[in-house]
């Protein structure tokens, strides 16, 4: 079975930081791309940030360059996600999915979501 479990999230105060995991099992791994997504209550799911190690390549939404930083432990199957100075806009439900190839469009598996709350 093809199972994302994602990890990390809680509550923290704003300038505060959360680490994410994402373990990925039952798939061939380095074929494809990760990426985290969040949705907020009322908004549209964006895509936050997404990486390629085959391609080794990374990107990220406007809204978290700088403060978000994406890894990848190929050994273990996992990708994680470090959040930094986080704000309360920062608030929603983060998922992990994996696509087939070199980007995270088309997303083939999703993950269950992990909750992170700022607060002001």
């Amino acid at each position: 079975d093809v199972q994302l479990q994602a990890s990390g999230g809680g509550l923290v105060q704003a300038g505060g930081s959360l680490r994410l995991s994402c373990a990925a099992s039952g798939f061939a791994f380095d074929d494809y791309a990760i990426g985290w997504f969040r949705q907020a209550p009322g908004k549209a799911r964006e895509r936050v940030s997404c990486i390629s190690s085959s391609a080794g390549t990374t990107t990220y939404a406007d809204s978290v360059k700088g403060r978000f930083t994406i890894s990848a432990d190929d050994a273990k199957n996992t990708v994680y996600l470090q959040m930094n100075s986080l704000k309360p806009e920062d608030t929603a439900v983060y998922f992990c999915a994996a696509a087939f190839g070199p980007t995270c469009w088309g997303v083939d598996y999703w993950g269950r979501g992990t909750q992170v709350t700022v607060s002001s």
